[in-house]
């Protein structure tokens, strides 16, 4: 089983630009998914922009990871609040299920684990210290 823990940054339409910034510095080549390369139903109802990103990263040989995204219009968004997430990345789905678990006790699950439209498995959980985890297991991108 192997995990990994990442930085998820959350922007509003600056995830592109950040992760550029991010490989010049660190090096590396920014990976982006648009929200037009993986659309999903609720992608209208959530007011996005196909251009911005959905789910993007740089990661190094170094050993230097980040992701980020670009938050939908039709959710809140606030620089100050949210300003990212803790990503829990594994190849294991019960293993991911009970890191979930764990996190949600005594926290709130703002999504619940579930396959999505870019992961066999995914969720979100605001955990009792007040910090945001987004958990899924890995599936290759070959967009």
């Amino acid at each position: 089983m192997s995990v990994t823990t990442t930085a998820h940054l959350n922007f509003r339409g600056q995830a592109r630009e950040a992760l550029e910034h991010y490989a010049a510095v660190f090096g590396g080549e920014p990976v982006v998914v648009t929200y037009a390369d993986l659309p999903q139903e609720s992608d209208a109802d959530l007011g996005v922009v196909p251009e911005q990103v959905k789910w993007g990263q740089v990661a190094t040989p170094a050993g230097f990871s980040v992701m980020a995204y670009d938050v939908q219009p039709a959710r809140g968004y606030d620089p100050g609040q949210d300003r990212l997430f803790m990503s829990v990345r594994g190849d294991d789905a019960d293993e991911i299920t009970r890191y979930f678990r764990g996190l949600a006790e005594g926290g709130h699950v703002r999504e619940e684990l579930a396959p999505s439209g870019f992961s066999p498995l995914y969720g979100m959980v605001t955990d009792r210290f007040g910090i945001t985890w987004v958990l899924d297991v890995a599936a290759p991108y070959g967009g």
